[in-house]
């Protein structure tokens, strides 16, 4: 049985705290205007057809920038320290009580082997073949797997098939570029 090590928000989360460790306020608020821009841009993408999708992301990195400028303010902390952050603290053992529970609920459901699994969230882009019509927008996936190979195959066995959205537009996946974590994170 497949348990992943982090989920989306999970690489969000640890993410925005370790790229805010060490910031001033003024950087943190700057990073909170840009995580608010980039969810305003990515509601007015066209959505995608999961909810894994580049709104979700970005919606959550704003409410971490948020929570982290706020948090700030209320401590008044010259800079952000990750061991002051209690809520940041839990939320790490959370992660870690949600894999226990993961891996004892596997173990009670008879699964042969338990694999815990650190897959990345990658982006699908695809565009419509040469010769398919105009009209037809671009088409974005976000999907977890566990290199760029798996996640266009993924996407290509989910969409692929007949009748799917890949099928339907005369699709071929263009790029797939991981998403989280962003690349040079490391955790």
């Amino acid at each position: 049985m497949l348990i992943y090590e982090y989920l989306p928000y999970e690489f969000v989360r640890l993410g925005v705290v370790s790229k805010a460790a060490g910031l001033e306020l003024g950087a943190v608020a700057a990073q909170v205007r840009l995580a608010q821009e980039r969810a305003g841009s990515a509601r007015l993408a066209p959505r995608e057809p999961h909810n894994l999708s580049e709104l979700l992301i970005a919606e959550l990195r704003r409410l971490q920038w948020e929570r982290i400028a706020a948090l700030m303010v209320r401590e008044r902390m010259a800079m952000y320290v990750s061991a002051r952050d209690a809520r940041g603290r839990r939320y790490e053992q959370q992660r870690l009580q949600r894999l226990v529970d993961d891996v004892a609920e596997a173990e009670r459901s008879g699964a042969d082997a338990v694999q815990i699994e650190r897959h990345r969230v990658y982006r699908i882009d695809a565009r419509p073949a040469v010769g398919s019509s105009t009209h037809v927008p671009a088409l974005t996936l976000h999907l977890m797997a566990p290199s760029p190979d798996g996640a266009a195959e993924k996407a290509w066995t989910v969409h692929g098939r007949d009748g799917g959205l890949y099928q339907r537009g005369g699709y071929r996946i263009t790029s797939v570029e991981q998403a989280l974590p962003e690349p040079g994170e490391l955790f």
